[in-house]
């Protein structure tokens, strides 16, 4: 698939799924933006990129967030893939986790979107988001209370966008992976571990099989699909 003349953006664009998002769709012909609050990640990334522009914000940050996304003009493709988790029990959870959890995970998914679609509906010409949700948002781990709350909520965000944007000819969808090892699930590893007895196809994904499912969303190939939540779990939710 090619994205030529196309204009992208892609949060959480340092590490795990949302570098190799970036990275495939500067392949794919994209003029993209990768946006994390680690600079140091962003310097790895545009080193082995040289043609993706780099944004350095903390999505927590409601206001410089709207300011560096609206520097980037108007974009046609948007991955909204940054997020956080803390391994704590719901008992024991403290205010604090919880408002860095939601701040990132979803009022930064919504932040972003705003900003972005107010650009594609004054432009004109559509545009399709994808929103990064988990397998977590229908099934609960212990100590992974609020991530899991915060990607129900996504899921419920990408269905509202959908039916609201899907006039300005905007797609909206979500993805849920099941377990992916990356930085962010390898601390919970002996709790996902269980799932995988209950995935019929007998192995976790790859982060590739993420990136392709992304890409596919983004094009025109799925040109009807809007407000869906797409697994990929390899069968996991049959049982």
């Amino acid at each position: 698939m090619r994205f030529d003349g196309k204009r992208a953006l892609v949060t959480g664009a340092g590490k795990g799924f949302g570098r190799a998002i970036a990275k495939k769709l500067a392949e794919c012909g994209a003029e993209t933006f990768a946006l994390s609050r680690t600079q140091a990640d962003l310097d790895t990334l545009k080193s082995e990129v040289p043609s993706i522009n780099v944004i350095n914000v903390d999505l927590q940050d409601w206001d410089k967030s709207r300011e560096e996304v609206g520097k980037t003009g108007h974009i046609d493709l948007l991955v909204n893939n940054a997020g956080v988790t803390v391994k704590s029990l719901f008992i024991d959870t403290p205010k604090e986790q919880i408002d860095r959890i939601f701040d990132v995970n979803f009022k930064g998914t919504f932040n972003v979107s705003q900003v972005i679609a107010k650009r594609m509906i004054e432009n004109g010409k559509g545009g399709s988001i994808v929103n990064m949700s988990s397998i977590m948002s229908e099934k609960a781990v212990s100590e992974g209370c609020v991530y899991s709350t915060t990607k129900a909520a996504i899921d419920m965000l990408t269905k509202c966008m959908a039916l609201e944007l899907g006039p300005h000819n905007i797609r909206v969808n979500s993805i849920n992976p099941t377990v992916v090892w990356t930085d962010m699930t390898r601390p919970y590893k002996k709790e996902l571990m269980q799932l995988l007895p209950m995935t019929p196809m007998g192995r976790f994904p790859e982060i590739e099989d993420v990136v392709n499912t992304v890409v596919f969303l983004l094009s025109d190939q799925s040109g009807m699909i809007s407000g869906e939540s797409l697994r990929i779990d390899g069968g996991l939710c049959v049982h």
